[in-house]
């Protein structure tokens, strides 16, 4: 059951105290909303018109002071197959009149006859985990329909959905003093910041904040997962306050919350702290067979070997369960993985799709071409579907060449000269990365750099048992396994989807970020698969996701 507004407006300032106060946020009157600042916008949905009012607020007391520079950075979604062609076509960050705070702004789209159920669409645009300027996803004048599967922004409208575009500060973010200010976990931070903004102003913005759906596509897949792992965590607090979020006391503690009622998450980069073993550990063995980016170098291939060797034991440590209740080891996810494929398959065929015999062509869309491969590892009999998993792994790697090894701890390790992964997210603000990871750190071989073994004199272990444990911090408040299966208060509704074909992550990630939600019993849905032939995207399902979200609308009524 959902609560009623006249329930939470007891809440919005804050909890109750001894002898009837409120406690309440020291930032909170500062960020009450303006329901009179709006513009009006008119787009079309399916030919009809409707008229939005459109708010722009910074969703912090203290926003961090961001450098013109940073603008260069906005990333719609990433490069290539990050792109998200949902929100493509009237996406764009504000930056006519350059804002310095647009990193912790978001924008409301309120339909005409939104009331104070309506649910609200919250849609983050991190893609590869950068930092994101607040966007403009939609215009005046727009054309959306409401029957495509590429169309959320026309789905929702067309459902009287509130749309929100929340920009949020992530790696490649640089402040004005100079600054790198989107160190982990600033972007989940700024995102749960935003959710506290909404559930402040609960009483006065159409909408229910207790119907936040959190959606986003690859690092913002990533990002909406941890949000919706780890509601109401003390961990952020701290960070929350510095900032002046709503809802954090003067002694730091929370007066109000900021978990969601669902997550649609997109090929979620996530669990970085263990996906350079995981990558190997599924793809490592293909590498003298299929392209690496960059190339294959020895010191590539001793960096796969290892890092492969080192995912079986770290799985087994998740004490994750099948789908049968045995214990999660390295063949019990391949069977899962391979569980996944063929369920799509099934899936592709009762829609009418067809499977080409071995040897024949099987087509695809990427980027908005077609792609023609050989089916390599699908075969029919009698009228089953079944495969060849170490052909399929090889079939997807041939598709798109294997990133390099490390895949996302890659600065500075292994040959790597220029800032390239994902370590650009972790260390102090003063260091442009640091490695984040066992491998990368212990193999560092850039003096001078602040990271690794041989600056510090510390591996990795004893560096973040000491004086790293910021860095051991940074790591745990950016994955969601931190947070299932504890007293976080988990989004009750999941819908996560990383494609048949996407090998940006590996598929032991998201898999087993579905067991880790299925396993905690907090949460009463998980609607996970790997969709028919779908490479690294978000957005392509969108009637299947509406209507999902719909019945657990419904359902929690």
């Amino acid at each position: 059951m959902i609560p009623t507004k006249p329930f939470l407006a007891t809440l919005l300032a804050g909890t109750m105290l001894a002898g009837g106060a409120l406690a309440q946020g020291v930032s909170d009157e500062a960020l009450r909303f303006d329901a009179s600042a709006y513009d009006t916008l008119t787009v079309t949905v399916d030919g009809a018109p409707m008229k939005l009012r459109r708010y722009q607020v910074v969703y912090v007391a203290n926003p961090v002071t961001m450098a013109r520079e940073t603008t260069g950075g906005i990333r719609m979604g990433g490069p290539g197959d990050h792109e998200d062609p949902g929100l493509r076509a009237g996406g764009k960050a504000t930056e006519s009149a350059f804002d310095p705070h647009q990193m912790q702004s978001l924008i409301l789209y309120v339909p005409e006859g939104a009331t104070e159920d309506t649910a609200m669409i919250l849609h983050v645009n991190n893609a590869g985990w950068f930092n994101s300027p607040v966007r403009e996803i939609l215009a005046d004048g727009q054309a959306l329909v409401s029957d495509s599967d590429q169309d959320p922004l026309g789905k929702g409208l067309s459902e009287g959905y509130v749309m929100v575009s929340i920009g949020t500060r992530g790696r490649g973010a640089l402040g004005a003093d100079g600054s790198n200010p989107g160190k982990a976990p600033a972007v989940v931070v700024d995102a749960k910041a935003a959710v506290r903004y909404l559930r402040l102003n609960d009483d006065v913005i159409p909408g229910s904040a207790e119907r936040m759906v959190i959606t986003g596509t690859s690092g913002g897949g990533g990002l909406s997962t941890i949000v919706a792992a780890s509601g109401n965590s003390p961990d952020f607090y701290p960070y929350l306050a510095r900032i002046g979020a709503a809802g954090i006391d003067a002694q730091g503690n929370s007066t109000i919350r900021d978990d969601v009622f669902a997550t649609i998450a997109y090929c979620p980069i996530t669990d970085l702290g263990h996906a350079d073993p995981a990558y190997e550990w599924l793809f490592g063995a293909l590498r003298s067979q299929v392209n690496t980016q960059g190339g294959l170098t020895p010191a590539i291939l001793a960096a796969s070997n290892a890092l492969a060797a080192q995912y079986p034991a770290y799985l087994e440590g998740l004490g994750l369960k099948t789908p049968e209740g045995a214990p999660l080891d390295g063949e019990g996810m391949r069977a899962a993985i391979r569980a996944h494929v063929l369920a799509a398959v099934e899936k592709h065929i009762a829609e009418g799709g067809t499977v080409p015999a071995m040897g024949e062509t099987v087509s695809f869309k990427r980027r908005g071409r077609t792609i023609e491969a050989e089916n390599t590892w699908l075969s029919m009999t009698d009228g089953k579907p079944d495969m060849d998993f170490d052909a399929y792994l090889a079939f997807v790697a041939k598709i798109t060449a294997l990133k390099t090894a490390p895949a996302f701890d890659t600065t500075a390790n292994t040959g790597h000269a220029e800032i390239a992964g994902e370590d650009t997210l972790f260390g102090p603000a003063d260091l442009p990365y640091m490695n984040f990871t066992p491998y990368g750190w212990n193999h560092n071989d850039v003096a001078g750099d602040g990271s690794g073994a041989d600056d510090t004199g510390l591996d990795f272990a004893a560096y973040t048992a000491g004086e790293g444990a910021e860095l051991a911090r940074q790591i745990a408040l950016l994955s969601p396994f931190t947070y299932l299966g504890t007293d976080a208060d988990a989004a009750p509704y999941w819908y996560v989807r990383h494609g048949m074909i996407d090998r940006d992550t590996a598929f032991p990630v998201p898999v087993a970020l579905a067991l880790a939600a299925q396993g905690d019993d907090s949460i009463r849905d998980v609607n996970f698969a790997l969709p028919w032939m779908t490479p690294h995207s978000g957005n392509y399902d969108v009637q299947e996701a509406y209507a999902w979200l719909a019945d657990k609308l419904a359902e929690a009524e």
